[in-house]
């Protein structure tokens, strides 16, 4: 079970970096989870806790799987994201790009657009489709076009 798991999050990173332009999967990994973090941003608590239930696969403690991704391994953070109130802030895509650029250390030449489709496009083949439905009602009009 924890060779399946490492193997479907390697195919998630591995999606990320084909459709990015991101060369390794330490940037995808980076890249990946400050996406996630801005995703957190705008959705409603509950609806984060639910995305994360339905990316876990059991896997080892030592073995990192797609949900381990979807959360924040800085615990001050992920506390702090969820009783800010900045949570509440309107975030457009200018914000969510250099955000993006900015805490993930974008290499130079990739783009924070490209890698926030390729992103979306690898939680999506990971979520049911009414889940993938709820997400787009939080996200912006112009990064909702991107979650498609």
């Amino acid at each position: 079970m924890a060779e399946q798991t490492q193997e479907q999050q390697k195919t998630f990173l591995a999606k990320v970096i084909e459709q990015s332009g991101l060369e390794n999967d330490n940037d995808a990994q980076a890249a990946t989870k400050v996406v996630f973090r801005i995703m957190r941003d705008l959705i409603p608590s509950d609806q984060i806790e639910q995305i994360e239930q339905q990316l876990h696969q059991e896997a080892p403690k030592a073995d990192m799987e797609i949900a381990d991704l979807w959360n924040d391994p800085n615990v001050m953070v992920a506390f702090f994201s969820r009783v800010s109130p900045f949570r509440q802030l309107p975030i457009g895509s200018n914000t969510f790009f250099l955000r993006l650029d900015q805490e993930a250390a974008l290499p130079e030449g990739v783009e924070a657009k490209k890698v926030t489709k390729a992103v979306f496009s690898a939680l999506k083949d990971e979520l049911p489709q009414q889940k993938s439905r709820e997400i787009a009602q939080y996200l912006p009009d112009d990064i909702r076009q991107l979650w498609g």
